[in-house]
């Protein structure tokens, strides 16, 4: 389960099948999800009461990769791929926090999460954000779109978080990954987790959610595999490890079935 951007476009909202959006926002305490969505994620804490859990420390680890990014390293621009339907701390949020004048360009092609971006994720006076309705299975759109906002000259944070695991043919989501970054210059980062194959119970959750016909199945992927999607960068300590491992605030939590990292281009 992760944020949503694979689903194909649709001319309105299908609240008749769950959908990984709003799903995710039920699991992460939100509002905006239907009975079905509520129902699918009931069913997938059934067999893993742990997905909680996955969702929070995916949270936390966007918000320290933007932080980071933002703070220590100085970026200014991000590219959020699988946006999701807004909650707390959202990246421009967290980036306009340390940065005022951070430019954000969120992107994801669910028709409720297109309404509730356009009404809630508002720019700092000094920033700007927006929004693109587009697949993350079209990287030349997406370019396109967002260089109306940002500047594609300049080092971008590249966001591609919980993402890729709607994207079910591995060659092809690394394909996507590639032709995001070759577009980028030096300097700009990748910051990305995917729920991973460490946990059995988590596994058989997402088959049997998967079984029951969502509007994007979700594959997760072991720890190698995400690691492949930086391939060419250049990994930041800890490297690709469970999102509650990675730079933790305090004491580390427990391993959680989300792994993910950060990385500069060269």
């Amino acid at each position: 389960m992760a944020d949503s951007a694979a689903r194909p476009g649709a001319g309105g909202i299908d609240s008749s099948r769950p959908h990984s959006a709003r799903i995710w926002n039920y699991l992460a305490g939100g509002k905006d999800y239907y009975e079905v969505d509520a129902d699918a994620a009931e069913k997938v804490l059934a067999v893993f009461p742990g997905m909680r859990d996955v969702t929070r420390a995916s949270r936390a680890f966007i918000g320290r990769v933007v932080t980071h990014l933002a703070g220590e390293v100085g970026i200014r621009q991000f590219l959020d791929i699988g946006t999701g339907l807004p909650t707390r701390d959202n990246t421009h949020e967290v980036a306009q926090r340390v940065a005022p004048e951070s430019r954000i360009v969120y992107v994801d092609n669910d028709p409720l999460v297109l309404v509730h971006a356009r009404a809630l994720l508002t720019s700092s006076p000094e920033g700007a954000c927006d929004y693109i309705d587009a697949d993350v299975r079209d990287p030349d759109r997406i370019l396109a779109e967002a260089a109306r906002t940002l500047d594609l000259s300049r080092p971008v944070g590249l966001m591609l978080m919980g993402i890729l695991g709607l994207v079910p043919d591995y060659d092809e989501a690394r394909s996507v990954v590639r032709r995001l970054l070759d577009a980028l210059p030096s300097g700009s980062y990748l910051g990305l987790n995917d729920g991973a194959t460490t946990d059995p119970a988590y596994v058989e959750a997402i088959e049997r959610h998967n079984a029951r016909g969502p509007a994007t199945p979700y594959t997760p992927r072991d720890p190698e595999s995400i690691a492949g999607f930086f391939e060419g960068s250049e990994l930041l300590d800890p490297g690709v490890v469970s999102c509650s491992r990675w730079r933790p605030e305090g004491e580390p939590g427990p391993e959680v079935a989300v792994y993910g990292g950060l990385a500069r281009k060269p």
